[in-house]
């Protein structure tokens, strides 16, 4: 099937299901999701964005945005992962701890509000990536119509581009856990560290950022096209990111690239 189809099949998904709550992220996957919703089941679509540490509060304010653009329904929830036995140990299976905190609120919302079904964002792209959250939506039975009909991540973004959605071209982004090492203890002040380096690193005009966390050390992920940037005003990022607490400030001459924090040396 073309993009096109596997379109028309998830509108045909959404039918069946009736009603449903999105796990809403404000990134692209997850609007798309919710644009096909409320075309197809109007009223009969809530999004739940959850607010936490792990999150910057600049994605939590896009979110409210586009959701209200869309016309969706859209509730905010307050979260704090740290406060989930074993999560700030960092373990392997760390996003299967955050997933199944979050569907299991999510199953209660849900029910209160007599929605069939809980959606979340996975795509066709995502099956190949070490995703241990996908175990916690098998548990609570959380489908995803993008990656059920096959939808690649450049074909979400056409559509995405043909719908008038403005996150069509947005940067992938993915929790600010991401950034640590595994068995790396994670903590509110390194991940409000990591959030204010990436946030200053965009304010130069990087769009595609990560600053991956090692205590005393950060390594700076972009894209290659992007590396010069950095190299012209490296004194400037040396001067802030020394003072949010790096010591060690390196730039990745590999690039941008996701998953990489799920490399571990032989």
């Amino acid at each position: 099937m073309n993009a096109t189809e596997k379109l028309e099949e998830m509108k045909r998904l959404f039918l069946e299901m009736k009603s449903v709550l999105v796990a809403y992220s404000g990134g692209v996957d997850s609007t798309l999701l919710l644009k096909v919703g409320k075309d197809t089941l109007g009223e009969k679509v809530l999004a739940v964005t959850a607010s936490s540490p792990l999150y910057p509060a600049s994605e939590i304010k896009q979110a409210k945005a586009v959701a209200s653009e869309l016309g969706i329904r859209h509730r905010v929830i307050l979260s704090d992962e740290l406060n989930i036995p074993d999560f700030a140990e960092n373990p392997r299976d760390r996003c299967y701890l955050c997933k199944n905190e979050l569907f299991n609120r999510l199953t209660r919302i849900a029910k209160e509000e007599g929605l069939s079904y809980i959606l979340d964002g996975g795509n066709a792209d995502d099956v190949s990536d070490e995703r241990p959250g996908r175990r916690a939506a098998a548990a609570f039975g959380v489908r995803s119509p993008l990656e059920e009909v096959g939808l690649t991540k450049d074909e979400i973004r056409e559509l995405s581009r043909r719908l008038g959605l403005p996150t069509h071209n947005k940067p992938s982004f993915a929790c600010l856990a991401s950034r640590f090492p595994y068995g790396r203890k994670i903590t509110k002040e390194a991940l409000k560290r990591v959030e204010s380096s990436e946030e200053y690193l965009k304010r130069l005009g990087i769009s595609q950022v990560r600053v991956r966390n090692y205590e005393a050390l950060c390594r700076i992920e972009v894209e290659k096209q992007d590396m010069e940037t950095c190299l012209k005003n490296r004194e400037k990022i040396v001067e802030r990111l020394k003072a949010l607490g790096y010591i060690y400030i390196t730039l990745d001459l590999c690039g941008y690239r996701t998953g990489s924090m799920n490399i571990i040396p032989k």
